[in-house]
C-alpha cells in the first residue's frame, strides 16, 4: 500500500462532501456505518477511540515541525492578558473617558504590565535574528502557547525578524484563538493539555517564563519537576521579572522546610532584561 492516501481519491472527496454539506446546513451529524472510519466524527469522538485521538495530537504537530526543520525551540510562557504598549494606552484613554473606576484600574494595570509584552516581543526577535545566521542543526525557534498576551508578543517578535515560530494552542470553553503572528503552517490546536505540554518539552532547549497566572505556573512547575526528576534533559529555565516572581513564590521556604534540596534552586535563573535572558541560554550552551 502507498505510504500516503491520495487526497484526490474520490472516496475521500465523497466523505468530506457529505460532512461539509451537513455542517453547512446546520444538520446534526448522525452515525453512519458506511462512512470511512477516519472521516467519521461520531466514531472518532467515542470514548473507546480516545487513544487514537491522543496519537493524532502527538503526530500532527510532530510531523509538521519536522517537515519545517523545527528541531530546537525556546519556549516562552506568560500571561495571556497583557497587551502591547499601544493597545494598553488606548485602553487607558477609553477608561478615563468612561469615568468607570473599575475599568480605569484595569487599564492602569495593563499600562503597568505592557513592558513585559514589549520585552517578550524583543526577546522573540533577538532569538530569531540569532538563528537566521546559524546552520539548520543550530537554529532556535520561538514556541509559545499560541494565544494572546506574552505568547502573541514572542511570536510577533519572531515574525518581525522574518523567522518561523510555533504556536501550540488549546481548545477552551471560552475559545482561545491563535494569535496572528504564528507561522500559519505551525499553528496547532490541542484538546488534551497533556499532549500540548509534551510538545512544549519535546524540542525545548530553554524555557522563559514571563509573569503569568495559573497556566504559566502549571507549565513552569511541570518543567521544573521533569528536569528535577531527570525525566527531561536539563535546560535553562528563566524567570523573567525578578520582583514579580519573588513576590509570588518563595522558593527558599521549600528549602527551609526540606521539601526540595538547596541545589534545586540552581534549576532556574531570575532576569530582568532581554539581554540577560538570552545570555543565560547562550552561556548554558556555550553559543
Amino acid at each position: 500500500m502507498d505510504a500516503m492516501l491520495n487526497p484526490h481519491d474520490r472516496r475521500l472527496a465523497d466523505a468530506w462532501e457529505t460532512l461539509k454539506s451537513q455542517f453547512d446546513n446546520g444538520d446534526k451529524l448522525s452515525p453512519e456505518s458506511n462512512r470511512l472510519a477516519f472521516a467519521d466524527p461520531e466514531f472518532l469522538l467515542r470514548r473507546e477511540t480516545r487513544g487514537v485521538r491522543m496519537q493524532l495530537e502527538m503526530l500532527k504537530p510532530d510531523l509538521a515541525q519536522h517537515e519545517h526543520g523545527i528541531e530546537n525551540t525556546v519556549v516562552v510562557f506568560g500571561s495571556a492578558r497583557f497587551r502591547s504598549e499601544a493597545d494598553a494606552h488606548q485602553a487607558l484613554v477609553r477608561a478615563q473617558d468612561s469615568g468607570d473606576e473599575t475599568e480605569l484600574d484595569h487599564a492602569q494595570r495593563l499600562v503597568r504590565n505592557a513592558r513585559y509584552y514589549e520585552q517578550a516581543r524583543a526577546f522573540g526577535r533577538l532569538v530569531t535574528e540569532y538563528s537566521a545566521l546559524q546552520s539548520a542543526p543550530h537554529k532556535l525557534f520561538i514556541c509559545t502557547g499560541g494565544g494572546p498576551g506574552i505568547m502573541e508578543a514572542a511570536n510577533r517578535g519572531a515574525s518581525e525578524a522574518g523567522g518561523l515560530s510555533v504556536g501550540l494552542n488549546i481548545a477552551l470553553p471560552h475559545e482561545q484563538s491563535p494569535n496572528p503572528y504564528i507561522t500559519p503552517d505551525l499553528s496547532f490546536k490541542f484538546h488534551y493539555f497533556a499532549l500540548r505540554k509534551m510538545h512544549f518539552m519535546m524540542r525545548a532547549m530553554a524555557l522563559v517564563a514571563f509573569p503569568g497566572g495559573f497556566g504559566t505556573l502549571d507549565e513552569l512547575f511541570e518543567t521544573l519537576t521533569l528536569v528535577q526528576c531527570k525525566k527531561a534533559k536539563p535546560v535553562p529555565i528563566v524567570l523573567y521579572g525578578t520582583d514579580y516572581w519573588k513576590r509570588l513564590l518563595n522558593f527558599e521556604t521549600l528549602v527551609e522546610e526540606g521539601v526540595i534540596d538547596s541545589k534545586d534552586l540552581a534549576l532556574f535563573n531570575y532576569v530582568d532584561t532581554v539581554e540577560d535572558a538570552w545570555n543565560v541560554i547562550r552561556e548554558f550552551y556555550q553559543l
